[in-house]
């Protein structure tokens, strides 16, 4: 992670990039340590925003090329549960989205929206307003804490 750090903005993209793929990782530690060694706070959380978007939008790539008959031979779900998550997907649909900055099921919901088609304009755009929301509080809480105790 350090390394990404000494990358500066190209680092933040990486690392939320990655983060947002089902690569365990925080892109907010290296969002608060770009901006604890004194970056512009809102070209990082652009920066930060539009990796982590572009992650998750990969992830929903990713669901979107599987197959039903892969998730049943190789991860052996029953088709039966598929269909149940199918439907608990159609009823909420692309508002999943906005929950794709979730740490673990944020990802599983990024491949779920594309497994199960789910209109890919509302998701992409719901999924930049949640991650971005994510990363301004985020900053909003280091400038605070940054004011607050020196």
């Amino acid at each position: 992670m350090e390394a990404l750090l000494d990358w500066g903005y190209i680092g933040l993209f990486i690392g939320s990039f990655v983060a947002a793929t089902i690569v365990p990782f925080s892109s907010d530690v290296l969002l608060v340590g770009i901006l604890a060694a004194g970056g512009n706070v809102w070209l990082s959380v652009l920066v930060a925003t539009v990796g982590n978007w572009a992650g998750g939008l990969t992830s929903y790539w990713i669901g979107w090329i599987g197959r039903w008959e892969w998730i049943e031979k190789y991860l052996r779900v029953k088709h039966e549960t598929l269909e149940r998550h199918k439907s608990k997907v159609d009823r909420f649909g692309a508002w999943l989205a906005l929950f794709t900055w979730l740490p673990f099921v944020g990802d599983v919901f990024a491949v779920a929206l594309g497994f199960y088609r789910v209109n890919f304009r509302k998701s992409a755009v719901l999924m930049l307003v949640g991650k971005g929301a994510r990363f301004v509080c985020w900053a909003l809480l280091f400038i605070w804490g940054k004011d607050l105790w020196g």
